[in-house]
């Protein structure tokens, strides 16, 4: 284990500040794409923490740079926005065991564990043993499509050995395989009218019900070890009751966490949308989310970083790792064949639920998983 007496307590020291400071987190609302407000608390309190260079970059992501003579860089990371769409603060209350709020774990929680894990290092005066970053980053969930976290990837290229990002609600949890995903709003035209003195013609929505349904008789991949599903998540159209509907949309996307599994979906999509064109139906489609698989990650480099997540999980938590598939910011390293793992820094019930809860009682533990994973980058 890791975690030093100086440590220890202060961990035990910063509970209360770090309880304030979800607090603080979740009175500011932050939905995908419009974190502003959440950044640029992150951004004050990270300066007044002492570190120098802090910056919000073009995508919205805290970027607390930690330079070291080796370039090479590791990159600690928790994302700022909610799953939810409001722009008021959302409910919020507590009771002696509870916190009770929408996205108070996912990722509020896991956010605060890592600022205030960070800061240690930086009061600590411990020397990293090569770059880091610590990013407070946007557009994790939903159609935010890892803006944040590709913008990262992207910014640094060559220079990163590694990302690590906190998210979740399971202590035992550690996301070693990315699904990917590609997501689509597909609008299909037709002439439509009146659905009496227009009887016959084409009906918009009919023929989106029948493009559901030849999408749902796709046969997913079967590959070992690889998991590969489908859905159609919502649609709308039409005018009304008596209007034959001259235009129907719905969001589908497709997920796996094999490459392979995933292009052979994307064939299948697109085969089904060209047979409905060669009907001469209007179809378009937008690809609204594009999360990637891994792809090209040196195995070795990934499996000890791997190897650490394990070690600090047995050693703090004293249960054994559990590795998953998951569709998070480690995406987009692994998608560029970076290292990647995620894991969480909080206990909590219902995420992505408006009865969201975090177990007060994690919140110690949570620190001593995170900073002990960290004190494998500094020379303590």
């Amino acid at each position: 284990m890791n975690l030093t007496r100086g440590m220890q307590e202060y961990i035990q020291e910063s509970q209360e500040e770090l309880k304030q400071l979800i607090r603080d987190l979740c009175a500011i609302p932050a939905p995908s794409h419009h974190e502003e407000l959440r950044a640029e608390f992150c951004k004050r309190w990270f300066e007044e923490a002492g570190f120098p260079n802090v910056f919000i970059d073009e995508a919205l992501n805290v970027v607390c740079p930690w330079p070291a003579a080796d370039p090479g860089t590791t990159v600690f990371m928790a994302h700022t926005d909610t799953v939810f769409p409001d722009t008021t603060p959302l409910p919020f209350r507590e009771d002696e065991d509870t916190f009770y709020c929408p996205a108070v774990c996912d990722d509020t929680g896991n956010l605060a564990v890592m600022m205030i894990a960070a800061r240690w290092f930086l009061r600590s005066g411990c020397a990293p043993k090569h770059s880091l970053l610590f990013v407070a980053n946007s557009c994790e969930e939903g159609l935010g499509n890892l803006v944040g976290s590709k913008a990262i990837v992207q910014n640094y290229g060559d220079r990163l050995k590694g990302l690590v990002t906190f998210d979740g609600i399971r202590f035992e949890r550690a996301v070693t395989r990315a699904v990917g995903s590609h997501r689509y709003r597909v609008t299909v035209t037709t002439e439509g009218g009146h659905s009496y003195g227009a009887f016959g013609n084409r009906n918009a929505i009919r023929y989106l019900a029948s493009m559901i349904d030849a999408l749902y008789a796709v046969k997913v991949p079967e590959k070992p070890g690889a998991k590969t599903t489908y859905n159609v998540g919502l649609i709308s159209g039409g005018t009304s009751v008596n209007t034959i509907a001259q235009r129907a949309e719905m969001l589908y996307e497709y997920r796996s966490d094999d490459v392979e599994c995933l292009l052979a979906m994307k064939r299948c999509f697109e085969a089904v949308v060209e047979a409905y064109r060669a009907m001469g139906i209007g179809v378009e489609v937008e690809l609204v989310g594009d999360r990637s698989c891994a792809n090209g990650v040196n195995p070795a480099d990934h499996e000890a970083l791997i190897a650490l997540a394990d070690r600090t999980i047995r050693d703090v938590i004293g249960r054994e790792p559990l590795h998953e598939s998951s569709s998070a910011d480690a995406n987009s390293a692994l998608g560029a064949g970076i290292p990647a793992v995620c894991l969480s820094a909080v206990q909590g019930k219902g995420c992505h639920t408006r009865e969201e809860t975090l177990e007060l009682s994690s919140l110690v533990p949570g620190c001593r998983l995170v900073m002990d994973f960290m004190a494998n980058f500094f020379y303590i």
